[in-house]
């Protein structure tokens, strides 16, 4: 077996953008020679997805899988909308889902060689974007939210409450899908991107010329508004705005979500 190692096949595939099972097979036809390893893929038809690998993909499709109490979010990425709304593209992620729910995220390289046909037979730039898993709480659930547009889906959420069941779960991801949260609590909101915001609506309210005694009051009602933005707990909820997040959950808790929308 030729020596090489799995930087070796890293860098390999990021030079000509094919999957993992055909750098792996092009280095040991090569003896572990990079240049020669990229000669072989070139004489064996795969390089063309090199080319392909240096065009945009934007478009995509984004599936949920989900395993006992785990669930997943899988992204596989696309040039064009025609692609990602074709049959094989949307079973390929869901698959691929499927897949990272039940073994975990790196299972995602078991399917590395029909992708790489798949761009073979497709003639487009297709990658896998961002891949998470969620495990449940022992006290807890787990639950998603799927947004579909023309078949495919396009903006999926996964979260993990203790505390709670799956069905406040879904109501909270059901949420995070158009609302877009950042943070969970605003104790996960970097110090430094607060004292920014800070400084930025004092500044604002100077040039307002509002008087210095008013100034910590209209300061901390904006910066409270600037949080709802980003922080889930403190959102008002989609289906009743009268309630926040945390009154929703009342003495449960997010432990932890995830969302992957297609374009962003």
């Amino acid at each position: 077996m030729p020596e090489f190692t799995a930087k070796d096949i890293q860098a390999l595939r990021k030079a000509t953008g094919v999957g993992m099972a055909d750098a792996k097979k092009a280095l040991v036809a090569s003896s572990g020679d990079f240049d020669k390893a990229v000669v072989w893929l070139r004489e064996n038809g795969l390089s063309g997805q090199a080319k392909r690998a240096d065009r945009e993909a934007t478009e995509g499709a984004v599936a949920i899988g989900r395993s006992g109490d785990a669930a997943s979010i899988v992204q596989l990425r696309s040039e064009t909308d025609f692609v990602a709304k074709s049959d094989e593209f949307k079973t390929m992620v869901a698959d691929l889902a499927d897949l990272v729910a039940a073994d975990g995220e790196h299972a995602i390289e078991q399917r590395s060689t029909e992708l790489a046909d798949m761009i073979t037979r497709l003639q487009e730039n297709i990658s896998i974007g961002k891949v998470v898993r969620i495990e449940a709480p022992s006290d807890g659930a787990v639950d998603s939210y799927l947004h579909l547009q023309s078949g495919r889906g396009v903006n999926a959420v996964v979260v993990a409450v203790a505390g709670g069941s799956a069905e406040l779960a879904h109501d909270i991801a059901a949420h995070i899908a158009f609302a877009r949260p950042s943070y969970i609590s605003r104790d996960e909101v970097p110090e430094s991107e607060v004292a920014a915001e800070r400084e930025t609506v004092e500044n604002i309210a100077r040039k307002e010329g509002k008087p210095d005694a008013a100034l910590p009051k209209i300061i901390e009602g904006r910066l409270n508004g600037w949080y709802k933005d980003r922080v889930l707990l403190d959102q008002a909820y989609i289906k009743d705005e009268k309630q926040t997040i945390a009154k929703l959950l009342g003495t449960a808790t997010v432990t932890q979500f995830a969302q992957v929308v297609i374009g962003d």
